[in-house]
């Protein structure tokens, strides 16, 4: 037992450093002044961008089931493949994640343009050109694309360990395929499920690379403002700090919900 906790200290010392002094650094600067003063005032200042965080959460949780309608199918079919095809195709769903970001991002400009590639293509048929980047859907567009290995890798491993002889049984038992996919592998591939939402709609409600990217000034979204409060002419941080607390505060409630669907708590009927 002693030996294990030797080799733990490192992961603590990393824990205590990186996630538990920073999130006190939050908390104290959102129910401080400048002065260091207590008060609540940040928190509710927090209330008169009631609206970016509900257009926040509106477009995380849009961009969520989209990923999710797209990644269940296709890791569904990369589980049922043979073994030595399974590697490729892992190979090339996580090949975008090997590009910078921030690069992939930027890509989405050049196409989504209004003298970008798809409105040149559009216009060959006599459409357009389109008002595409500086949307709501261009910022959505570019959740999907750069979080979507994220709900379709945790699909796959859970769906990799069904057993085959499960579906098979239930098959001979007089279960149509729609009703073996609701009734068996849709429970039984319910961890993979909130992980994946989980891995999606966390980057995506404070996501501020694409919202500034690819939605404009008109898109503004929590990540956003937080970077504001830091790094732009509004310097604020304690009201950055406050509004950062409530987010994750916002994160946390949502994560609970998700975790009320747990397994355990599912019968196959």
């Amino acid at each position: 037992m002693k030996k294990l906790k030797v080799f733990s200290a490192p992961y603590l010392v990393w824990m205590i450093v990186f996630i538990v002094v920073p999130l006190l650094m939050v908390a104290y600067y959102a129910f401080t002044t400048d002065s260091g003063a207590f008060t609540i005032k940040n928190i509710s200042n927090v209330g008169q961008y009631a609206n970016i965080f509900v257009r926040s959460i509106w477009l995380a949780l849009v961009a969520t089931v989209i990923c999710l309608v797209l990644a269940y199918p296709v890791a569904y079919l990369l589980s049922r493949m043979e073994k030595h095809k399974q590697g490729t195709m892992l190979l090339i769903v996580m090949l975008p994640m090997w590009m910078n970001f921030l690069l992939r991002t930027y890509a989405w400009m050049t196409l989504l343009g209004n003298n970008g590639v798809i409105n040149h293509i559009l216009g060959f048929v006599g459409l357009g050109p389109y008002k595409l980047i500086n949307t709501s859907g261009a910022v959505v567009l570019g959740m999907v694309y750069n979080y979507l290995p994220f709900m379709i890798l945790p699909l796959y491993s859970v769906m990799e360990k069904i057993d085959k002889s499960v579906i098979e049984a239930a098959s001979d038992l007089g279960c149509s395929s729609g009703g073996v996919m609701l009734r068996v592998i849709v429970p039984l591939s319910l961890p993979g499920i909130t992980s994946g939402i989980t891995m999606v709609f966390v980057p995506a409600i404070s996501t501020f690379i694409i919202s500034r990217m690819l939605g404009g000034g008109s898109n503004l979204l929590i990540g956003d403002l937080i970077e504001m409060q830091f790094l732009g002419n509004a310097y604020n941080p304690q009201l950055g700090a406050a509004i950062s607390l409530v987010l994750m505060v916002i994160i946390l409630v949502i994560m609970t919900v998700m975790n009320q669907f747990s397994p355990d708590d599912q019968v196959l009927i």
